[in-house]
This record gives structure tokens, sequence and C-alpha cells, in this order.
């Protein structure tokens, strides 16, 4: 039997299960359903006939009309072909792909063909495919901008970066060279090829092995200068593995090796005079002394310290104490030949380590000769001054083998020249030792003395010119130890000075001669000293100001007496306080006139009311022409600006005379009476001559 070609058309389509085909009419009814359309989509025919196919579409596709859509493409174009999600009976969905045939008959829409295909598996095999050619598209930009920056970078950083192969040495990476034009920073390895370079490396690199050798350094030499380098090398690895690529890092560190230099210089070297400072003294002193050997030879020392170097300083200015320490330094370097060390150690203190000092003797002569060369005169700008150094000096030896204790053995032997008049050679000795022991003994002893009552004032009379009427006594301070009896003020002021304690008993002296002064008649004066370090301290004016206010004392009866010390020692702040002083009432008077170093600008800066011509001059006045020129000049000079005048000193009568006869205003001296006790005190008119001839010298 033959079947017709309708029926077997049908039973075709109707068995087809890879597609799921089905009818519509134009409106989008379902006609027929194939076996293939209810095993994508889980329903019989039974379910499915009759009803709109936009029942298998999602309910977001069906509000938006996607349907029917599709249907007007068809339509339209005769045929369209879509994607998308489609729904089954169960719910579940799977990715379809859709064509929609539209069918006429004589020119007439009768319907649509709908034939439907599950891909969802060939879908996510797309996808993957994408998502794989997406990732590596995204590699392969990520790859170029990174070797794009590290090519950027390579050839723009100051390092220059080679790699090499191995077996044949071939060159398979050089990031610049001469040849090329960077835009990075330009340094001395610039202007270095890199065959010479690679050469050189060769040639410098430890010969251990033939691996990486790591860090190491090396110079070389090019048109600009020393080129300092720092290489590094790596052998190339690939997990783990060797790939017989070797990588040179070099590095040009000529700035850092230089900053580096600077840096140490600056650290053991005095800014100012590029002598080394204490720090590397003390280190070549350890070394030196490491190899001590006595038997042989003797490591020496010698500490200097500048004469007078404060007053220069502050009178001619800061400028020209450091042009004077400068060429201080210079000339001392001219007489050393034999290795020593010539240091600055504070501000105008210096140390001399010499290597091999034989003899205290050898010593000696080379302190000599370092004295000698310091008192020529020294030209500072538009001033020629003359000064000189104190110099103390020690040797090693078995008892003083460290640096510490050649440093204090030294300062002490420079604190006995300085003690007995500046200017001088001394060579440490043991008693040193206890001296200075002695005198830290008597500082302590010094702290309680003026608790205890021991100091107390002598008072020596001031005389006017006749030598006959007293116009009042100067206060001298003395101390009555109770074990070393009386203690010279020279042994124990410098003392009091130098630890403070001059403050305290300044301000007690001042009191007490105030007090005294008061049983005196109103027409007698007395004249206390005062230190430079109660000038440091503002304090000063209102100690003054008490002790008017305690003794009840006329303020025009006390006399402070001053050094020009005082006035060089920042000398503004201590005029403006002589200024306080003198709207007190009380008198001005400048000790020790004519030894200082301005003594024509402060006399003109201040009005004081007594000069006291240092009593130096009043010793040789008799037999120096000098002397005596200096005596008239002062004389002269305080008649002129209406200051009294006394010369202190006064011992012989021919001094007296001759002071008579230049015009002097008042005496002091032994001749006319030496300081003594306020019990023994006789104010008014009096022979000097005849008195002292009678009282018992203190």
């Amino acid at each position: 039997m033959t079947m017709d070609s309708d029926a077997l058309y049908r039973q075709l389509v109707q068995n087809i299960t890879d597609y799921a085909i089905y009818m519509l009419d134009p409106e989008g009814t379902i006609l027929s359903w194939n076996e293939g359309a209810r095993y994508f989509k889980g329903y019989c025919a039974e379910e499915i006939l009759g009803q709109n196919f936009s029942c298998f579409y999602t309910p977001e596709e069906r509000s938006s009309g996607l349907p029917m859509q599709g249907l007007a493409a068809a339509r339209q174009n005769g045929r369209h072909e879509a994607e998308g999600w489609r729904l089954r009976k169960d719910g579940s969905v799977f990715w379809a792909s859709v064509v929609i045939d539209a069918m006429y008959d004589n020119g007439q829409l009768i319907g649509f063909a709908k034939i439907t295909r599950d891909v969802t598996e060939k879908r996510a095999q797309q996808q993957q495919v994408l998502k794989a050619r997406d990732d590596a598209e995204r590699q392969s930009r990520e790859l170029s901008g990174l070797y794009a920056f590290l090519n950027t970078v390579i050839h723009n950083i100051p390092t220059r970066v080679m790699v090499e192969d191995q077996s044949d040495s071939r060159l398979l990476l050089c990031n610049h060279s001469i040849q090329q034009h960077r835009t990075g920073p330009e340094t001395l390895l610039t202007h270095i090829s890199t065959d010479a370079l690679l050469t050189r490396i060769r040639g410098e690199r430890p010969r251990e092995d033939n691996r990486a050798a790591g860090h190491f350094r090396f110079k070389m030499e090019t048109p600009e200068g020393t080129c300092r380098l720092k290489c590094l090398i790596l052998d190339i690895m690939d997990n783990g593995h060797a790939t017989g690529q070797r990588l040179y890092l070099v590095d040009d560190i000529t700035e850092e090796y230089t900053a580096q230099a600077t840096i140490r210089h600056m650290a053991h070297h005095d800014a100012l005079t590029n002598l080394p400072n204490r720090l590397l003294f003390g280190e070549r002193a350890r070394a030196l002394l490491e190899n001590f050997e006595p038997d042989i030879g003797r490591v020496g020392m010698l500490l200097l310290d500048l004469d007078n170097f404060k007053n220069i300083n502050d009178v001619l200015g800061h400028q020209v104490g450091d042009d004077l320490l400068c060429q201080l330094s210079a000339r001392l370097h001219q007489h050393l030949h034999h290795g020593e060390t010539l240091a600055r150690i504070g501000g105008d203190e210096f140390a001399l380590l010499v290597p091999e000092a034989h003899d205290d003797n050898a010593l000696s002569q080379l302190a000599h000769t370092l004295a000698i060369s310091a008192r020529a005169p020294f030209q500072l700008s538009e001033h020629r001054v003359q000064t000189g150094i104190s110099l103390g000096g020690v040797r090693a030896s078995n008892d003083i083998d460290s640096f510490e204790q050649l440093m204090r053995c030294a300062d002490l032997a420079l604190y006995e020249a300085k003690r007995q008049g500046k200017g001088r050679y001394e060579t440490f000795r043991p008693e040193l030792a206890e001296l200075a022991r002695e005198r830290l003994d008597l500082e302590n002893d010094l702290r309680n003395a003026l608790a205890q009552q021991e100091l107390f004032l002598l008072y020596q009379p001031i005389y006017d010119i006749s030598g006959v009427r007293t116009t009042g006594f100067e206060a001298l301070m003395r101390w009555r130890h109770p074990v070393r009896g009386i203690v010279s003020p020279l042994e124990f002021i410098p003392i009091a000075e130098n630890s403070g304690l001059i403050l305290e008993i300044g301000a007690w002296a001042l009191v007490e001669a105030c007090h005294e002064a008061c049983h005196w008649p109103d027409e007698q004066r007395i004249s206390v000293n005062l230190s430079p370090a109660q000038f440091r301290r503002q304090a000063l004016v209102d100690e003054v100001t008490r002790a008017l206010a305690i003794t009840g004392i006329t303020p025009s009866r006390l006399e402070l007496e001053i050094t020009e010390s005082i006035l060089l020692d920042a000398s503004q702040h201590n005029i403006d306080i002589l200024h306080q002083l003198k709207q007190l009432g009380v008198r001005i008077v400048l000790d020790d006139f004519g030894t200082g170093y301005s003594s024509l600008h402060y006399l003109r800066s201040f009005p004081f009311d007594r000069l006291k011509i240092d009593q130096s001059f009043i010793r040789e006045m008799c037999d120096s022409r000098e002397a005596l020129a200096i005596v008239r000049a002062v004389t002269g000079m305080g008649k002129s600006l209406e200051m009294e005048v006394t010369a202190e000193g006064v011992e012989r009568p021919e001094q007296m005379a001759l002071l008579q006869q230049e015009g002097c205003s008042h005496l002091q001296g032994f001749l006319l009476g030496r300081p003594g006790p306020a019990a023994d005190i006789v104010c008014g008119p009096t022979n000097a001559l005849e008195s002292t001839s009678s009282r018992v010298p203190n």
C-alpha cells in the first residue's frame, strides 16, 4: 500500500524529536504539535493545542509584547529568527533557537510554522569560548600595558640594566647606552659604554666561582671624573631552574659616596678651622695608646688655650674672633712635621697629639715653639692683635695610659699655666692633681664659710691727694679657715667665681660693708668690688636696692667698683645695669683702668664717678717713662671728664710725691694704710705716713 505524500510528510514531522515543530494561526494560536515539541516543552498535544504560543515565554516577555513582535517580523519579512529563554511545563527554562516562517496560500497569510531547538549546551560552550577569548584579550592588554610600563621604567631609570646569555656572552637586553637618547636623569654612568662596563664587571667580580656574586663596589674613570659604581649580579631563574641568563644591575653611587664622605668629615672635623674635633682626636689618641710601649716612645699631649680670647671676641666681634682662630690653627700647623694631630676641642681650646714624645724636654721645646709663634701679631682685617697661648702638657706612662687620663692631666697642667700668669707652659706633675683636689676641698669648705661666719671684711683707707684726710675705705674680703688659717683672696675668690658662690658672698659683702659704713661720718664713702658674675643677672640692682634699704646708708656714700672685663662681657646689657645703678644714686668706679681693650670707648659710653689707675703703672712710674706717661694721660683725662682719679698701690714716698705733682685726686696703698678690721678705722684727718708706720699688716 502506498502512503500519499501529505501523510508521509505529516508522519515525518510528527516523529522528529530534535526540533519542536508546531503550526500557528495568524493570531498565534497553536494548531499542531509534534513529538519534539512535547519532548522540549513537556506538554502533550491535548494540553497545548488551542493555546497561544506566548505561554512558552516568561511573564516579563509577554507583558513587553515580545512574542507578537516575532510574528509581526515574520509577517513582514517572511521569516524571523531569534534566541532566548523559554519555559517548560515544569517551570524550568532552556535556551532556545527559534525560526518562524510565514505561510501563504494564494498570497493570503494562513499561519506560521514555528521551529524551536534547545541550544542550551551549545550556548554554554559558546559562552565559555567567548569568556576565554575575553580573558585572553584582557591578559594580552594587561601584559602589553605591563610591558610598556616596565619598558618605560627600565629605559628611564639611572640604573644600568643588562641581561646576558651565559652560553655565548650575547647581550640580550640593555636599557640604555651612551649612544641612546634617554629622558631619565643623567649621571657619570651615562658616559660609560656597555662593553667597557661589562669588561670591568667581569674583572672586578669576585672569582670564588662563576655564580652570581651579589653586590660589590668598584670605580671607573670617565672624562667627567671618577665614577663610583655598585653592581648586583643575579642569575635568572624559572621555576627554580637556571635559564642560563644573567642580570646585571649597575648604579652610580658617586653622589652618595661623596655625601657620605662629607658627612664623615663633618662628624670628625671642626666646621670653622677644619681641624679634627674632639671625637676624631680621641679616636686617634686611643689608637696610639693601644700600641703604647713606654720603653720605645711615649705618646704626648698638649692642651692650648688662647689668652684673652673672650675680650678680643667681644670687643672686635665674632667674625674677627673666628679669623683669629683660623689664623692661629694655620700658624701652629707650620711647626708640626712628625705626624702630630692638632685639634680644636672647644671655643678657644686646642689639643695636640704627639705620637713620639721621647722625653719631657722634647714636649717642652715643642710647646715653647708654639707659644713663641702665637705671640707674633695677627692681622685681622683692619685690626692688628697681639695675644698668646697658655699650654699644659703630659706624656703617657704606666700610670697615665688612657685618653681620659691624658686629657685630665694636660688640663691640670694648663690650669696651672694660666694660674701662673698665662702665656706659659707647664708640664703635668703629680702634685698638680693634689692641688686640684685641694681646690675642690677648698670649694666645699667655702660653701659653708658664710654660714659659719668665717668670712670677714678688712677696710683699706683711701686718702685725698694730700695724704692727710681719708675720704673713704675699700672693703676687702678675707677668709679665716678653721684649719688653714687666713686664706688669700687670690686663692679663694677665683674658686668662688667659678663655682657661682660669689653671688651669695658678694650680696653678703655689700650689706656688711654698708652696715659698717653707717657708723662713719657722712662724708666717708665705702667702696665694694663687684664680680662679673654678679652682672650676669638682673637681680644685682635689686640686691643693691635691698642693701641701701636695710642699712639706711645714703646712696651717694656707696661706691661700686667694677673692672673693664664687666664691660667687655655682654657690654650693652651691663651698660644698662650700670645706668640703673646710677639712678639709685650710688657712685660707679672703674677699677684697674688701662689694662683692658676699650677703656676710652666706655669712658664715653658711661659717666663714671672715679677711675682707679692700675697699680702696675704706679709700681713702675718712677723708673719707666712709659708708665709715667700713662699715669699722666689718665690723670689729665680724668680732669677733662670731671672724674676723680685714684692711684692704687702707692707704696713709696717718691711715688706719692710724683702723683701729687701729676694732680691725682686720691691715693691708696700700703704707704698710706694697709687693710684693717673695722675696729681699727680712724675716720677724719690724720697723717697717713705716721699712722701706717705702727699699723700691723694683715
